[in-house]
């Protein structure tokens, strides 16, 4: 019998990563079989702080599904977008967060009235998007104390609102993945060609099904490999990295993690 499926442990796109995991109960957790074609993964975060602490994530090429019970007020659920800037998120008091994680894309065949730019770098209620969202939704999905419990609401929910197959979503989630695997990907007309597709088609399909273009893709998935490693090795070798993930020199790579990360590679690395 093969093994249960596992969520991925990595914490890619996490700035100060083990920063987050001192101030945060921090858990990923595979969907149900019908979902995990479409999914990521579920992410749930629990915090009881005795002071503020600002979490910040460097956001994937993904949709999010988040359900939130702030430390006072009622719990609510929107769909967030992908998101094009650092994300910053002030935790205090008490609380907890659940989210799902949508493969890029593949959140479409849940909502197919929507080309998924519509909603990047944007926040929605959750009725903006899906259709008879009950009035309960966000409280079953953050109200049991039990993780498994969060979980199971969270499948619930989604299986209430597809997937309905879509090729093309399959299409999106294939070169996606091809990007993120391949690091001798580095110029979208050579993705396109590799494909068979025009450059035209290929950004007409990531803006459908992913949100943003699949030059902006490339370039994060460096930034997050750049990230990746000044968090995991003691001493980075920043002109070998630029080389390796593409970049003409060194300077790029800085200019870049710079704008995404908010301070350099060689300093967020020191610190």
């Amino acid at each position: 019998m093969p093994a249960a499926p596992r969520p991925r442990r990595d914490t890619r796109g996490i700035v100060d990563a083990a920063g987050l995991l001192r101030h945060v109960r921090f858990r990923r957790h595979v969907p149900a079989p019908p979902l995990r074609p479409y999914l990521e993964h579920y992410w749930l975060i629990d915090w009881d702080l005795p002071e503020p602490y600002v979490s910040h994530v460097v956001p994937h090429p993904s949709v999010n599904l988040v359900f939130q019970q702030p430390p006072t007020g009622a719990p609510s659920g929107e769909v967030a977008g992908v998101g094009l800037g650092l994300f910053r998120k002030k935790l205090e008091g008490r609380g907890h967060v659940c989210g799902a994680q949508f493969r890029p894309g593949g959140f479409r065949p849940f909502a197919p009235g929507h080309a998924v730019a519509e909603l990047t770098g944007r926040q929605l209620p959750l009725g903006d998007v899906f259709r008879a969202v009950p009035a309960t939704a966000a409280q079953d999905v953050t109200g049991p104390d039990d993780e498994h419990a969060r979980v199971a609401a969270l499948d619930a929910f989604l299986l209430r609102h597809g997937p309905v197959p879509d090729p093309q979503a399959d299409l999106a989630m294939a070169l996606v993945d091809h990007v993120r695997a391949d690091r001798s990907v580095r110029r979208v007309g050579a993705l396109a060609r590799a494909e068979g597709v025009s450059v035209r088609a290929l950004q007409r399909l990531f803006s459908a099904y992913v949100g943003v273009g699949p030059k902006w893709v490339i370039l994060r998935y460096r930034i997050h490999e750049a990230l990746e490693r000044a968090e995991t090795e003691a001493a980075v070798d920043w002109a070998g990295l630029a080389a390796d993930l593409g970049y003409a020199d060194q300077a790029h790579l800085v200019r870049d993690f710079t704008a995404t990360v908010g301070v350099p590679p060689t300093a967020y690395a020191s610190r």
